[in-house]
């Protein structure tokens, strides 16, 4: 059987808690594999691994916003227990491999974090029990290793679905010659194939202003030879999106005839959504509604506003306390993580895949006027539309 986490509310607290599942003795089913058996009756262990002691303080800062997030989402929980360790990974690798031992020999039973893959990929091949980590780089999913992180592949799939639906299915991806711009155009021509749309071409630039400079006349000739009419850009405002959004339309490619899109989030930093070339354009995000609470909330409870990846720690406990709630010992296996109907948080609701990914719910919002605009909101389930 499978269970949905819900959204319920205490007073005016957002509670994002427990799985609403009845499971009868007849059907629970054998207990599951890839991870420790968990007695449920008592707290059950659960280490965070964030970059604390990171060289860099705005990382250290975030460590901080995921740990209060986390804590928070315990504050929340009805109906389980979790003692939750913190462990500090200076962002590093090995020390989140050293992290990721000593919290397993303390009695974690799985493990929230750490924060950027090649931690995530250390942590998890020194251990074995599950982790969730808060990366969203596919590459380092996979064997016990699961991504709470919002990844290009989900962004893609969302964008190109609506826009083909829309009538914009002859799509061009344009990037930067790196392993994100990499990542990014796999992301789009799969959801290319996926929407039955078609790739027009692929546009390369180098990751400098001069590059991308030299590649507008070859990205403009290919849009303009191919009746392009849809570009998804990889980049981000501390990126190319600004310059190429700015030149493309002097070279006669860009709205009307072509809608603009983007894998990244546009409404981040807000000065984002005051340059003149992303007016018009579409990109994904998060369920305003169900954020906005955890945003205020977070604000009234620590007297500053929280960092935007904090709410993926929440999910990742509010997801590890639905689990617990059902009072299984195999709650946290890897069947149980990877349950088709998924869970709920401040971002929405989402699903962790067999292959260490994620499916999320999101919004297709639309720039007018220097303001969001949802134009297609976040799905509240799974199998609906929007998936």
């Amino acid at each position: 059987m499978t269970a949905m986490l819900n959204r319920a509310t205490a007073g005016p607290r957002l509670v994002v808690a427990m799985l609403v599942t009845a499971f009868l003795a007849a059907c629970a089913g054998p207990i599951g594999t890839g991870g420790p058996q968990v007695n449920t009756r008592g707290a059950v262990p659960v280490a965070l691994l964030v970059p604390y002691g990171a060289e860099d303080s705005r990382t250290t800062a975030l460590a901080r916003s995921l740990e209060n997030a986390a804590r928070m989402a315990v504050d929340d929980l009805d109906g389980a227990e979790i003692d939750l360790r913190v462990y500090d990974t200076g962002g590093a690798p090995q020390i989140a491999a050293d992290a990721a031992r000593r919290a397993v020999d303390e009695g974690a039973k799985v493990i929230l974090g750490p924060l950027f893959a090649e931690s995530a990929q250390a942590a998890g091949a020194a251990v074995n029990v599950n982790l969730l980590s808060f990366s969203n780089n596919p590459r380092a999913a996979g064997g016990n290793v699961f991504l709470l992180g919002n990844t290009f592949e989900n962004t893609a799939r969302r964008l190109v679905n609506y826009a083909t639906a829309q009538g914009r299915s002859r799509i061009m991806v344009v990037h930067a010659n790196n392993p994100s711009g990499q990542i990014g155009r796999a992301a789009v021509e799969d959801a290319t194939i996926l929407s039955g749309a078609t790739l027009t071409g692929a546009g390369t630039y180098e990751f400098s202003q001069q590059g991308v400079v030299d590649a507008l006349g070859p990205i403009a000739e290919t849009a303009r030879g191919t009746d392009t009419n849809a570009i998804v850009f990889t980049s981000d405002t501390a990126g190319a999106l600004p310059l190429l959004t700015q030149l493309l339309p002097e070279n006669r490619v860009g709205p009307p005839e072509i809608q603009f899109m983007g894998l990244t989030r546009w409404d981040i930093p807000r000065a984002t959504l005051d340059l003149p070339g992303v007016q018009g354009g579409w990109f994904a995000l998060p369920d305003p509604g169900t954020r906005a609470s955890f945003d205020a909330r977070y604000a009234e409870t620590y007297g500053t506003p929280p960092h935007p990846l904090a709410g993926l720690a929440y999910d990742g406990i509010a997801a590890i306390g639905a689990l617990v709630s059902t009072g299984r010992s195999d709650a946290l296996t890897t069947p149980q993580l990877t349950q088709a109907s998924g869970f709920a948080g401040v971002n929405g609701v989402f699903r962790l895949l067999p292959d260490g990914t994620n499916r999320r719910a999101l919004a297709i919002a639309e720039i007018q006027d220097s303001e969001v605009t949802i134009i297609d909101p976040a799905p509240r389930s799974f199998g609906g539309p929007g998936f």
